[in-house]
């Protein structure tokens, strides 16, 4: 379902994008182990890697890893957050200007997207709640 957002400057297609990203280029815990065994098992035995160094390293992922943790919580307590607010959603009057349009319409249905709420209105309009949006 392509949604546009109501507030020009929002750009919703982009946060999907960029955590597609991020996803592909994250590394998980156990290859992180493996490389740092193989940088151990084929460092130069006249020019050892420094231990500090390399426990530094171990110490920086774990925080890293941590950190997507955290993040992965919060995304689904946002999305919780969602769920919650679009329960009340239905039966609402919400008005909105679209492109120098104004929309209006009683609110049918609601759906949860990546890009947060977006409520149908009875004639088929689909609106991404945020701001500029007035619901009442």
């Amino acid at each position: 379902m392509s949604v546009s957002p109501v507030a020009s400057g929002t750009n919703a297609g982009s946060t999907q994008s960029s955590s597609g990203v991020a996803n592909a280029m994250t590394l998980d815990y156990d290859a992180f182990l493996q490389m740092m065994v193989a940088q151990m098992e084929y460092q130069d035995p006249t020019n050892p890697t420094d231990m500090s160094e390399q426990m530094g390293q171990l110490a920086s992922f774990s925080n890293v890893e941590q950190n997507i943790q955290t993040n992965n919580k919060l995304d689904n307590v946002l999305s919780q957050l969602y769920v919650n607010q679009s329960t009340s959603l239905v039966g609402k009057t919400l008005s909105a200007t679209r492109n120098g349009e104004e929309i209006s319409g009683t609110i049918s249905s609601v759906t949860i997207c990546t890009d947060g709420v977006v409520a149908s209105l009875e004639d088929g309009t689909d609106v991404l709640v945020s701001a500029g949006v007035t619901i009442s």
